[in-house]
């Protein structure tokens, strides 16, 4: 059995045994995510509700996503403060395989629309925890990159949007990883923005602005 369909099937268990949210109501089959996610933000009890659900939904991403959100793995970015609409769309990714992980795709593949709708939730509604400045200088370097290259399109703090990934807060090291990808264009994410705002960045410039965007609130 693959490492994909054993998580697949641990997962789709412990839904059908009751740790998730309830099954898909009766009259909802034909709502898109989008549709489900929108109703959901605009009723603040209904929101209330797909969060605590939510929490049980996440129980398995915990693992490397770590409780709340905040990741326990630095080359594994945080879900937590994130747009709601943002994960959902990579959530579609990964279900559709624009992006690609046997991991995540399993876990994906196993949650019901209304699973995922509740997970999204819980995750934005978390508070992201910055890390520490350790390096001024080099973070300082960072600040000036950042505003000159990064906030029209993430935001002068950094949180990003419906379309676009927070960045305030993220880990240092997924970071690093992914601006060298995006720059080197040797990952599966490909984005003509992203590729021609860090082709000229060096390691030290891209070190420095994972520094300082690490540490935004």
């Amino acid at each position: 059995m693959t490492t994909k369909r054993l998580f697949a099937g641990l997962l789709a268990g412990v839904f059908v045994s009751g740790v998730a949210v309830a099954a898909e109501p009766r009259g909802v089959a034909n709502i898109s995510l989008e549709e489900r996610l929108g109703t959901v933000m605009q009723d603040t009890k209904a929101a209330e509700a797909a969060a605590r659900a939510g929490k049980k939904v996440s129980f398995f991403c915990a693992n490397c996503h770590g409780e709340g959100g905040n990741s326990v793995k630095p080359d594994i970015p945080n879900l937590a403060g994130q747009n709601p609409a943002y994960l959902l769309e990579q959530v579609k990714k990964f279900s559709d395989g624009r992006r690609r992980n046997d991991f995540m795709q399993g876990m994906i593949k196993a949650m019901s629309d209304e699973e995922k709708v509740s997970a999204v939730v819980y995750f934005a509604s978390q508070e992201v925890k910055p890390h520490p400045v350790t390096n001024p200088a080099l973070a300082s370097h960072g600040k000036e990159l950042f505003y000159k290259i990064c906030w029209r399109c993430h935001g002068e703090q950094g949180r990003g949007n419906e379309k676009i990934a927070r960045l305030a807060g993220q880990q240092p090291e997924y970071l690093i990883l992914s601006l060298k990808r995006y720059r080197d264009a040797t990952g599966e994410r490909i984005d003509p923005s992203m590729a021609a705002n860090t082709k000229n960045l060096s390691d030290a410039d891209i070190n420095s602005l994972a520094a300082f965007v690490s540490g935004m609130k």
